[in-house]
């Protein structure tokens, strides 16, 4: 199958892997081909190898890849799974001529990655996001790891893959719990950069997605993150204002782990948004209107959840090993108005213990 170039939909930038895309086969296979037959190898969890490989069966040359499926779920995001995939590769001669190609939700894109980035010291690697939250977040950037020790992502490398290949076709397999999860960093992208990518993402319809409008929203987003990314690749600087909403966010997510009532990455960030901008209104004085009037529709979408006063020290306990922390401080990324950021914004703990005031009172009305 020979590849149209004309057909392909977003090509971010010379330099920049993602391709968004509707014929995801011709690309997979242009790519195959600088690749030995026997050194080509895809990764699977559970759910990628029933419901989207099946999308794939047209693609020249598929029957060629030696598969391994690992368990799916954000609880199997571990060091055991890495070294799965590693036995994997090591049992069927992979080497530094090889390909691994990531097809699944942004924790095999993570869990494949890191194999891929360490094994051998480095091989190269596809990934193909299934999910929306894959397609915009884990996509861009090169950000690659897996859980430790009760905390989210805590171990992991920046490695960028030779390619992204993002189709639409695969967000149709996804429940709409797993939909609205990926949205919300849609949301945030909007959020930190662009009124008007807002206001799409507020006016599309949820619960009858248009595919192929959405198509261009996911490539919008992902240029938007593709700007911080370009400008800062490390992270040591304006590429953490990626990082809104998931310092709490992440709070959310490692204690609902703990607690055996895992929420969905998106959740999670959404609720970190909503108490995030209420340290905006406190710190960068971000405006008390639009905080009420974001809340109400972030709650409609990802609904209401219940935080315990007596969890407050857990929180703040969490948010202290927050990777983007500085010594012992708490480390923000805040807005003082949509589309304008502030990073390295330090809050006292009294101030985080209000904003979880604030979202304990938002959601128990």
């Amino acid at each position: 199958m020979q590849l149209d170039k004309k057909k392909i939909l977003y090509d971010m930038a010379q330099n920049n892997p993602v391709v968004v895309t509707d014929q995801l086969e011709s690309v997979l296979a242009a790519s195959m081909v600088n690749f030995p037959d026997d050194k080509l190898f895809l990764v699977c969890d559970q759910n990628s190898d029933l419901f989207c490989l099946p999308l794939l069966c047209d693609t020249p040359g598929i029957e060629k890849f030696k598969k391994i499926v690992v368990p799916a779920g954000e609880e199997h995001k571990l060091l055991s799974s890495v070294e799965q995939i590693w036995l994997f590769l090591s049992r069927n001669g992979a080497d530094r001529k090889s390909l691994v190609v990531n097809l699944g939700g942004g924790m095999v894109t993570d869990l494949g990655s890191f194999a891929a980035s360490t094994f051998k010291r480095g091989v190269q690697f596809i990934n193909i996001p299934t999910t929306l939250l894959a397609q915009v977040d884990a996509s861009v950037g090169g950000k690659t790891g897996f859980n430790f020790n009760g905390l989210k992502n805590e171990i992991g490398v920046i490695n960028q893959p030779l390619q992204v290949i993002i189709d639409t076709r695969f967000l149709k397999t996804l429940d709409h719990d797993n939909f609205i999860s990926g949205y919300a960093e849609m949301i945030k992208h909007g959020l930190i950069h662009s009124q008007d990518h807002l206001a799409e993402l507020r006016n599309f319809d949820l619960m009858h997605p248009d595919f192929i409008e959405l198509r261009g929203m996911i490539a919008r987003s992902v240029m938007i993150k593709t700007y911080f990314v370009e400008q800062d690749p490390h992270e040591r600087n304006i590429r953490k204002a990626l990082n809104f909403g998931h310092t709490v966010g992440h709070a959310f997510e490692s204690l609902s782990l703990k607690q055996g009532k895992p929420l969905l990455h998106g959740h999670a960030v959404a609720f970190g948004m909503i108490t995030e901008l209420y340290l905006s209104k406190l710190s960068c004085g971000f405006a008390d209107g639009i905080l009420h009037n974001l809340t109400e529709w972030l709650l409609a979408i990802y609904g209401r959840y219940q935080v315990a006063e007596e969890d407050y020290e857990s929180f703040y306990e969490l948010m202290g090993h927050d990777k983007k922390n500085e010594g012992k401080r708490i480390n923000f990324t805040l807005i003082t108005s949509v589309g304008e950021v502030e990073i390295n914004r330090n809050c006292s703990k009294k101030e985080i213990f209000e904003a979880l005031d604030f979202f304990r009172e938002v959601n128990n009305i």
